[in-house]
């Protein structure tokens, strides 16, 4: 049994930039380059296993074919999605679907409630995190009048903020940001405002605003977040949320820490540092925006140097 190393999915956003390979050393293929997909089961984004016995699976394929990897997973699709995102833009204003509402209205496609970490934004950076409307009455008249200062929440952000997003909740990354994303796999986005933007083709691009007011929380109600620390033998280990769609956690370690997986599988991102991952007496690199997948039943390993990994699971 081997650690599952991911390569990653890369899709061109109008809102994009080169930050992915200014930072991770990614290479991108355009300088408007806005999502790496860096564990992903999506039809829309499949990432590929690069070592091992199953180098060269899709994970969608090996999800499907091999589910003892995954403690034989009662989910038909693997639920989560991993992703950096480089807003060198503001994104458009937008909203996500549930379950149920996604499962009838967008060919059986999963609800997306997601997350936010905020690996660096630029000073006094800021995102959309939802709105003041007290009515849904109250909503469709100032999204119908755009009026947007007067609906949209604006909160200031910094390096290291966590955000829990809902679904149904409106929001949107702004200019100068760069986020890893814990998610549903889900791509189904439900735009509510795009500052009368263009595409390369000179068109206004689709708004979505019947369903955007038909899944829209109102009024809104913030999901705080209050991360818990536990320190021990050269790790912190933050635990930002746990929740019925995934659980997701930040590991800073300096030095050498050993863990136990056996019973769950767990999506592995390196966001800083180095350093080596150690198995069975096998040794793997971890670099700075390495992603990886932990199998149930790895048992004991340990990871030493001097690093932080987002993790998450189901």
């Amino acid at each position: 049994m081997q650690p599952l190393f991911l390569k990653s999915v890369f899709k061109e956003r109008i809102w994009g930039g080169t930050t992915l390979k200014m930072e991770f050393g990614y290479d991108i293929p355009t300088e408007n380059t806005g999502e790496c997909w860096a564990i992903s089961a999506h039809p829309n984004g499949p990432s590929v296993i690069e070592n091992g016995p199953y180098a060269g699976v899709g994970l969608d394929t090996l999800w499907k074919e091999h589910p003892e990897l995954f403690g034989h997973p009662k989910e038909e699709v693997f639920p989560l999605l991993t992703k950096i995102l480089d807003a060198t833009m503001d994104l458009s204003v937008q909203v996500h679907p549930e379950d149920s509402y996604a499962k009838v209205y967008e060919n059986g496609e999963l609800g997306k409630t997601e997350c936010w970490y905020i690996l660096d934004c630029k000073e006094d950076a800021y995102m959309i995190y939802g709105h003041h409307a007290q009515s849904r009455e109250e909503l469709m008249e100032q999204i119908n009048k755009g009026q947007w200062n007067k609906l949209l929440r604006r909160v200031k952000i910094k390096p290291g903020d966590f955000f829990y997003v809902p679904s149904g909740t409106i929001h949107a990354l702004c200019e100068g940001t760069l986020v890893i994303e814990t998610q549903q796999s889900s791509d189904t986005t439900y735009r509510v405002y795009d500052y009368e933007r263009r595409d390369a083709n000179g068109n206004l691009r689709e708004l979505h605003l019947e369903k955007a007011i038909s899944v829209t929380s109102v009024p809104f109600q913030e999901t705080g977040v209050i991360p818990n620390i536990k320190v021990r033998e050269n790790v912190a280990i933050t635990t930002f949320v746990e929740s019925e769609f995934f659980s997701v956690h930040k590991w800073d370690i300096t030095g050498q820490s050993t863990f136990l997986n056996d019973n769950q599988y767990l999506l592995m991102s390196v966001i800083n540092g180095e350093g080596i991952l150690v198995h069975n007496g096998n040794r793997y690199s971890l670099n700075k925006g390495t992603h990886f997948i932990i199998p149930v039943g790895f048992g004991e390993f340990s990871i030493e140097g001097s690093c932080s990994l987002i993790i998450s699971h189901k």
